[in-house]
């Protein structure tokens, strides 16, 4: 085990030992924010026939080929054909079919024309242009052709692919299990939110703070609750965790002083410590290892440092443990509307705040951005990361980053 690696070599030796949760099926109704397990493949083409995009009229293309301003051409009018229902007849020379949006196209028909670009009475329709063969028809399978690949496991299912699988009539589909993620508090010092203020006390921020942070990755938080400083109640909490959970988060107790216990109470519980410090700012204290394939993330106590981490390389493993392909975010850059002063002699991470009011990809950086500086976090949405060896970075500077 090697101390202070990167934070993508820390990232990639969990992704390495961390695979999806099993899979049920769910009903549509269910689906939305669900990750898909299997590949969904079109059952019908979408539209299933040619239609009409437009209120207007369907008719032989031929019949219109000499139309014109002063020559107009007059067609007789068969039936009407609302959406969802069906012709009765098939359009032969010299006549016409009224259709209304989404209508079929009627059997001998090859054209369509909005019904503001004719002059129609009850019985006839005349056209002043000629049209072509194929104008103004939505072919059937041009959203979709039956057989195609919707979309392939590890999706999350938007609005989108929700419609698509509705409108292939598929009531249900195999998605991977919402993962139940632990966290636990450690530290003598915590008290529970809702307790009169005792001196030398402070109160549990992180687990809630987590715990938005695991509910907006679309899993389900569960609060294992709080560890004092030994490891016999920290170990109780880990293995109470990994018998109810898919994955634990843990904060405090992994630095290097005489009450950082919780990287000992972790192999106590069996679990393999894959590493142990991330050379990274904020967030480079932290243990990370694995229980029968179930990752154990345990964060800096701090909770800038804890919120940093978590997004860097605790966020990805849980994704992959969800059943995301995408699990690693995608790399952004982006300008910085003010600098930042201090240097970074190791890789540093800013958060902050996308900003486009100028339509170009903009980050402003709160000013303190300390280990143990929560409430700057407040409306953070992204993260730029600071080269190892950095001086003070000016107004200006374009960085790479991530959305959080």
């Amino acid at each position: 085990m090697s101390k202070f690696i990167s934070h993508t070599e820390a990232r990639s030796r969990m992704l390495e030992r961390v695979f999806p949760v099993d899979t049920e099926q769910v009903s549509l109704s269910r689906l939305p924010g669900r990750i898909l397990a299997r590949d969904v493949s079109a059952r019908e083409s979408i539209p299933p026939f040619d239609r009409s995009p437009y209120d207007g009229y369907a008719f032989r293309a031929g019949d219109t080929v000499q139309a014109s301003q002063g020559s107009p051409v007059t067609l007789r009018i068969l039936e009407e054909i609302p959406a969802g229902s069906v012709s009765h007849c098939p359009v032969t020379e010299g006549c016409a079919v009224k259709v209304l949006t989404g209508a079929p196209i009627p059997d001998g028909a090859d054209a369509v024309i909005k019904f503001e670009r004719t002059e129609f009475t009850a019985e006839t329709v005349t056209i002043f242009s000629p049209c072509k063969s194929g104008s103004n028809i939505v072919r059937a399978g041009e959203d979709v052709r039956a057989g195609d690949l919707l979309v392939k496991a590890g999706a999350r299912i938007d609005a989108g692919l929700l419609g698509t699988l509705a409108s292939q009539n598929i009531p249900s589909a195999e998605v991977y299990r919402v993962p139940r993620i632990g966290i636990i508090s450690t530290g003598s010092e915590l008290v529970e939110v809702g307790s009169p203020r005792i001196p030398g006390k402070i109160y549990d921020s992180n687990r809630y703070m987590l715990c938005a942070a695991v509910s907006k990755l679309g899993m389900e938080p569960v609060l294992i609750g709080q560890a004092a400083d030994n490891v016999p109640d920290i170990l109780a909490c880990i293995r109470q965790g990994l018998a109810q959970c898919d994955g634990l988060l843990l904060t405090g107790g992994v630095s290097v002083g005489d009450y950082d216990l919780t990287p000992d109470a972790m192999e106590q519980a069996g679990v393999e410590l894959l590493f142990r410090g991330v050379d990274m700012k904020p967030g480079m204290a932290c243990a990370y290892g694995v229980w029968e394939g179930k990752p154990v993330c345990a964060l800096s106590g701090n909770p800038a440092s804890a919120i940093t981490n978590f997004h860097a390389i605790a966020a990805p493993v849980l994704r992959k443990l969800s059943g995301q392909s995408s699990c690693i975010p995608q790399e952004i850059s982006v300008k910085l509307v003010n600098g930042f002063r201090k240097k970074s002699p190791g890789t540093r991470f800013l958060r902050g705040m996308l900003d486009l009011s100028d339509g170009t990809v903009r980050m402003r950086v709160p000013s303190e951005q300390g280990n143990a500086v929560l409430s700057s976090a407040i409306g953070c949405n992204v993260m730029a990361i600071i080269p190892a060896g950095s001086d003070a970075i000016p107004e200006g500077t374009e960085l790479k980053g991530f959305l959080i």
